[in-house]
């Protein structure tokens, strides 16, 4: 060793060396696009912001580049608004530095300029590789070889950059580190339907078997792909795929029902009637196919389908099996909508839970009656990851014959449509003291008729209510009528509606001119044979009014049933949708032309 001479830290290079001359490189860099703004894609495929040897440098590379992708004009002074915005002008070197940079043009020639930093650069991780080679060579465990992973990872990197790639993985994780006022700047969800679906996530419905799920779904596809409202919320228009792994043979039919409803062809939705399996080899190609054709929604009908052979109980295995869907999403930035079913309790995805965790939106679907006239599909909204969860919707059956298409025995082809119950007229539902105060004053009935007179009106017209419901109603009527309310009552209530009939008695009541005179003391409708102003000759039977033949809800013992009629064909409504207001069944409304041609139930 004493043929090497040791250098005093006095003796070596000056401040005016290389690592100077870097410095001046850089701000050339860094003055030169700020003086011609054109010059920075050129610039970006030579340089990354991890290759400037000072911080700063590296701030106000990032700066640039923000300002030029957003279209912002280039000067100094929004330069220095744009690193204020995100707290870094401090960090930067302050508003004399970037007025230094900015003045700092380099000849006019930053692409130059950008290859010696990056050369630089390139000896710096040259010396860095050294230093790491030594550390390792002279350690105590040191053993030979082992720095042989060093060069490898190196000359990955190298080859990295030289196909214009990634470079340094950790300075492109470091790169992508956000601080809080960055956040403003990324891209917030996309709405696809509502409130509901939105672009660039993942989304469930689920359900117990043959409780419409694929109704509902096709549904949306159809309204999706054609741009249509899907029952009030707001749609982007875009291609829908709909991967049909679960009962392909039925979507011809299911769509051309829709069609017919709608009367329009259910346009940029596309049909794929097989699976495909989500680890298998084909998932590959299917999102290379998919990435081409940018829809804005993928149906996976169903999630088991397309998963054959996993483990659902398994988080590890339904875990690779939900990547997959994201890997699809990741290509389309669409919604993937994956449908599945529910398990024995019916209220949760069948299987492990993994798949949950990584939803944006999860909807559960059930349906509740026994057939098309009386079934109401309701949608729960179970989970939306980012904003509250929406009211439930609620869905009727329209039964649509298919154009030309007839089964064996004669008998048309059918499908069922949705149709929104959510969207039809407020009314209230039927059997309340509201709806009873409705229908007489739409009847023109009195408002002096006491309760026993309007239970006799409801038999005789089949409308079934309990008593103390219809004393309700009787007494919103006379306080409605009364002094103090009646001119801001009468103002709501038909023009032609009787108000002064205390002489007057509807015939099929028996009643006779003058009864309220004779009988001031009782509102009860005479009875046969008894004189006048008697009461009932015998006393009330406690039998149900049905035997009896008498008033509607005579007692409370022995309510009449509270289920309400279809006021078309006589049968019972499904009492979630008679709540909601409703006093037919969908199939019966007379507006869609499905209704039977004699009704047995005369319209009162």
């Amino acid at each position: 060793m004493e043929n090497v001479r040791h250098m005093n830290p006095r003796d070596q290079a000056d401040h005016d060396g290389p690592a100077q001359a870097d410095m001046e490189a850089e701000l050339d860099v860094l003055g030169g696009c700020v003086l011609a703004p054109r010059h920075i894609p050129a610039v970006r495929t030579i340089l990354q912001g991890g290759d400037f040897v000072r911080p700063a440098h590296e701030l106000i590379w990032d700066a640039l580049g923000y300002l030029y992708d957003n279209g912002a004009p280039i000067t100094p002074v929004s330069l220095r608004i744009e690193l204020e915005r995100r707290k870094h002008l401090t960090r930067a070197g302050g508003l004399t530095y970037i007025t230094q940079v900015a003045d700092h043009a380099g000849g006019g020639d930053p692409e130059y300029w950008a290859e010696k930093v990056r050369e630089a650069a390139d000896l710096r991780r040259e010396a860095d590789l050294g230093r790491r080679i030594v550390q390792q060579a002279t350690a105590p465990d040191a053993e030979p070889g082992g720095a042989v992973t060093f060069i490898d990872d190196y000359l990955k990197l190298q080859a990295e950059r030289a196909a214009g790639r990634s470079g340094d993985p950790a300075d492109a994780l470091l790169a992508e580190l956000l601080d809080a006022s960055s956040l403003d700047n990324m891209p917030t969800l996309e709405p696809l339907v509502g409130d509901l679906l939105h672009l660039d996530t993942l989304a469930r419905i689920i359900g117990p078997s043959g409780h419409m799920k694929s109704f509902v779904t096709i549904d949306i596809a159809g309204h999706v792909g054609t741009g249509m409202k899907w029952h009030g919320h707001h749609v982007k228009q875009g291609t829908v795929v709909y991967l049909v792994a679960e009962g392909a043979r039925g979507i011809r039919q299911r769509v051309r029902a829709w069609e017919k409803h709608y009367g329009l062809k259910m346009t940029g939705v596309l049909f794929l009637p097989r699976p495909v399996q989500a680890r298998g080899p084909e998932w590959d190609t299917l999102i290379e196919a998919m990435r081409r054709l940018q829809p804005t929604m993928i149906v996976i009908d169903t999630q088991a389908r397309v998963s054959v052979g996993v483990e659902e109980n398994s988080n590890t295995e339904l875990g690779i099996v939900i990547e997959r869907m994201d890997d699809l999403r990741r290509a389309t930035e669409a919604c993937v909508l994956l449908i599945h079913h529910t398990g024995h309790i019916g209220e949760h995805g069948r299987g492990a839970s993994a798949a949950k965790g990584a939803l944006q939106s999860e909807m559960h679907v059930s349906k509740k009656g026994d057939n098309a006239k009386n079934i109401v599909v309701t949608m729960k909204i179970g989970k939306q990851k980012d904003s509250e969860e929406g009211n439930d919707l609620q869905f009727g059956l329209k039964v649509v014959s298919l154009d030309g298409e007839y089964k064996p025995d004669g008998r048309p082809v059918t499908s069922v449509v949705l149709e929104s119950l959510d969207q039809r007229p407020d009314v209230p539902a039927i059997g309340t003291p509201e709806w009873l105060v409705r229908r007489l004053d739409t009847d023109r009935v009195s408002l002096k008729w006491g309760s026993p007179r309007v239970i006799e009106w409801c038999r005789e017209r089949g409308i079934q209510m309990r008593k103390d419901k219809i004393e309700e109603a009787v007494r919103t009527r006379k306080r409605r009528d009364s002094f103090d309310e009646a001119q801001d009552a009468r103002n709501d209530l038909p023009p032609d509606l009787p108000r002064d009939l205390e002489d007057e008695t509807p015939p099929e009541t028996g009643g006779t001119p003058g009864e309220f005179q004779q009988n001031p003391r009782s509102d009860l409708p005479p009875h046969t044979g008894g004189g006048t102003g008697d009461g009932p000759s015998k006393t009330p039977s406690p039998r149900p009014p049905s035997r009896e033949g008498g008033g509607v809800g005579e007692n409370d013992e022995n309510p009449t049933p509270n289920t309400p009629l279809c006021t078309i064909c006589d049968t019972p409504l499904n009492p979630d949708w008679a709540h909601r207001g409703y006093d037919v069944h969908l199939g019966c409304d007379p507006t869609t032309g499905s209704h039977p041609d004699t009704p047995r139930h005369p319209a009162a």
